[in-house]
């Protein structure tokens, strides 16, 4: 199925303790390049992201981003800060004495002053967090891959619509081609007819004559080639695999035999027809230009 480079994917879940949130979105882009918003204190899950990511996605300008909350405190401890806790009980209570005023300090009252605690963070379990984060990511990607694949049909659609297009313009150029020989020929035949006047005319010249402007202006090979690389191209659009760069190069293909049509075109519903191919040629490519 053919798959577009435009996607969005999200997933969000809580795993032991932790809200997970991953987000992926991508553009175009010639390659697979990729970025990241990480937390800081996370950054060892990174590289493994990019590999997962790498395995799902072969083209497009992608980027990452995960945002871990820890919801339970399950990465802190909390612990007194005993020698300040001291300093502030002896200077109130000092305070209090010298003051003539009424001791009635309590704990409650210690805690809102600051310093009293030190938070400290745990070490992370980098394995159990990178499994937790595999999972939401794995989801986000599904879900990115699966908007691809909705935007790749849509162009599959499209880009089928317009080879049929250019297919009934290549129909109509080969049924003029022919017609023009003939044309070519009885202007000759008059204009001979003209010049000579009563003298008999050389039946086998005039044939001749018309042979030779047949041979330039022929475009059977042209029409035929460029009929081969149409089925190529649709032959592609059904591939599972990414086609992206070859739907590319044989949209070239197709346009260097259009424009070889175009130089013998010695006609003007045959100029006509090749100048609407060429429109279609260049919308199919900037459509190629999102192909995955």
């Amino acid at each position: 199925m053919l798959k577009s480079m435009t996607g969005y994917g999200r997933a969000q879940k809580v795993l032991n303790g932790r809200d997970i949130l991953v987000e992926i979105h991508s553009v175009n882009h010639r390659y697979f390049e990729y970025s990241s918003r990480v937390p800081r204190s996370y950054s060892y899950i990174d590289d493994k992201l990019k590999a997962l990511l790498k395995d799902s996605i072969s083209r497009g300008k992608t980027e990452v981003s995960v945002t871990i909350n820890n919801i339970e405190g399950k990465d802190a401890v909390i612990a007194l800060n005993k020698g300040i806790a001291e300093g502030y009980i002896s200077a109130l209570r000092g305070a209090a004495a010298e003051l003539g005023l009424k001791d009635d300090l309590t704990l409650s009252n210690l805690m809102k002053l600051p310093d009293i605690f030190n938070v400290q963070k745990n070490a992370d379990d980098e394995d159990e967090v990178w499994s937790d984060v595999c999972e939401v990511a794995q989801e986000a990607v599904s879900a990115f891959v699966e908007m691809r694949k909705v935007e790749g049909e849509k162009l599959r659609a499209d880009l089928t619509s317009r080879l049929k297009t250019i297919l009934g313009m290549v129909a109509e150029i080969e049924k003029l081609s022919p017609m023009t020989v003939e044309s070519y020929k009885d202007r000759l035949y008059q204009k001979l007819s003209e010049i000579l006047e009563d003298k008999n005319i050389d039946e086998q010249r005039i044939l001749t004559e018309a042979a030779i402007f047949a041979d330039k202006i022929a475009v059977d090979e042209e029409t035929v080639r460029l009929r081969s690389h149409i089925d190529q191209f649709m032959t592609m659009l059904g591939s599972g695999e990414p086609v992206g760069r070859k739907l590319d190069f044989i949209v070239q293909e197709m346009n260097r035999e259009t424009n070889t049509i175009g130089s013998k075109a010695q006609n003007l519903d045959i100029t006509k027809n090749v100048l609407a191919i060429k429109a279609e040629i260049e919308k199919i490519r900037e459509q190629v230009q999102n192909v995955e």
